[in-house]
């Protein structure tokens, strides 16, 4: 049984069907209680895509009951490609900054894809990677007054030897995380409308920073980029 977008087929826990082409994210939608419940599944590769367990826990008991699965994009393994690039930001002043813009301006290559994940990855220990809001401006000053709340600077910490700023950055960098995955489409971040990519900055002087950009994905047939 094989799946192309848009359509629908049933899993029971007995006899899985194999798919042949299938994006890795699939929606799922079943019946319990007489309620619609959405999950999604996870697809592995072995003489095809396969199911994996359709067994569902639902408020701790398990539930076999039948799963439709809704393929929202196919792609064909055989032109799947990988493209990796490591960029440098400008150096930015302590604080949360979005940084959407500056990453399409230094990876052009992403309008090439017309579906693919996106994986960035900040190589530092005293800045990170996070996605919130892009429009107002008060939200990067909000969001760094509440980490600095949270993780305060002070003489309590052993590793004072860089500076006051420099261990409550680590902690920071620990909390907000090191990297992100992005679904693209149509050659660009499948973001929602209000959200942006932000680097936070946790030194007063943190000087460039570097990300390592890696993209998998399908490009256009036309080799033609989107604009």
């Amino acid at each position: 049984m094989a799946f192309s977008i848009g359509t629908t087929a049933t899993l029971s826990s007995s006899g899985q069907p194999g798919v042949s082409l299938i994006s890795p994210t699939a929606s799922i939608s079943y019946l319990h209680s007489s309620s619609l419940h959405n999950t999604t599944v996870p697809w592995r590769w072995s003489d095809g895509y396969r199911a994996l367990p359709t067994k569902l826990n639902m408020n701790r008991r398990s539930y076999k009951g039948s799963l439709k699965v809704t393929c929202e994009s196919t792609l064909n393994m055989a032109s799947t490609e990988w493209m990796q690039k490591t960029f440098s930001l400008p150096p930015f002043k302590r604080g949360c900054h979005i940084i959407t813009r500056y990453i399409y301006e230094a990876v052009p290559e992403i309008s090439q894809f017309e579906v693919g994940l996106a994986n960035l990855f900040i190589l530092h220990t005293s800045a990170s990677l996070t996605i919130n809001e892009n429009a107002s401006s008060d939200v990067p000053l909000d969001m760094e007054d509440a980490l600095n709340r949270i993780v305060p600077e002070g003489n309590h910490y052993r590793h004072l030897d860089e500076g006051y700023d420099d261990m409550p950055a680590h902690v920071k960098s620990s909390m907000m995380g090191c990297s992100l995955t992005i679904p693209v489409t149509a050659g660009r971040f499948h973001l929602g409308i209000w959200q942006g990519i932000w680097l936070n900055e946790h030194r007063d002087y943190g000087g460039p920073r570097r990300i390592c950009i890696t993209l998998e994905g399908k490009k256009r047939a036309d080799t033609r980029k989107y604009t």
